[in-house]
């Protein structure tokens, strides 16, 4: 579901499970275990999607299922939910350099994981990128918001947490999703140029992300269960 591979300083997690790359509470587990062992072996990070797609954002039958079995007026996030965003805080916290390979389309969790990664590659192509949670009549949980408002330009803040905007890999490059677009057969190439040369930055790089994304970290950790 998750291979760890490495070249050099680098880490590259390539995130395939044959279907939609949904996280589940699996996903997540096995996530944690490959950021935990880049953290001792590695200096940098590349998450690297399936052929077509990153990821389709949550597994909604889990959630569904916890969803249910939680009473009317009970106001904390589903498990796999909770889990999943403190995957996500990890990652836009992570002390090293994380570069994300998005190989097409990324929906929900998907996109959540591109705003909360350092440097993000995209593939041009017929390909969506989008928070999708208002067309689906769910609310956006504060990890998500906060996020938005972390990465993505304000003119589009709107469009993506309320609006549900579909944005093209070009309106999300203009957007703030992506930093670069490129050919699928270059994704993962470019990704790893970046991350290579972004491993050899000091420690202290941790320390300076931080300091930009602090305010936005904390909301997100009290919104946690």
């Amino acid at each position: 579901m998750i291979e760890y591979k490495q070249e050099g300083d680098v880490a590259i997690l390539n995130w395939d499970d044959g279907k939609v790359n949904s996280l589940s509470h699996a996903t997540v587990d096995l996530f944690n275990e490959q950021l935990d062992r880049a953290e001792k072996d590695a200096s940098a990070v590349v998450i690297h999607g399936r052929p077509g797609l990153l990821s389709a954002g949550f597994n909604l039958k889990e959630v569904s299922a916890e969803t249910a079995a939680q009473s009317a007026d009970d106001r904390l996030l589903p498990a796999l939910v909770n889990k999943g965003a403190a995957l996500l805080l990890r990652v836009f916290s992570h002390p090293q350099p994380v570069v994300t390979a998005c190989t097409g389309h990324a929906i929900a969790a998907g996109g959540m994981m591109l705003l909360a990664s350092d440097t993000r590659i995209g593939v041009q192509g017929e390909f969506k990128i989008a928070l999708n949670e208002t067309v689906i009549d769910m609310i956006l949980p504060a990890f998500g918001i906060e996020l938005v408002k972390s990465r993505l330009t304000p003119r589009f803040q709107t469009m993506c947490a309320i609006q549900a905007h579909m944005f093209t890999p070009e309106t999300a490059l203009e957007a703030g999703f992506f930093d670069e677009l490129v050919s699928a057969e270059e994704v993962l190439p470019r990704a790893l140029e970046h991350a290579t040369a972004l491993a050899k930055l000091p420690a202290v790089y941790g320390v300076n992300k931080m300091m930009l994304r602090q305010s936005h970290a904390d909301i997100i950790r009290a919104s946690l269960n």
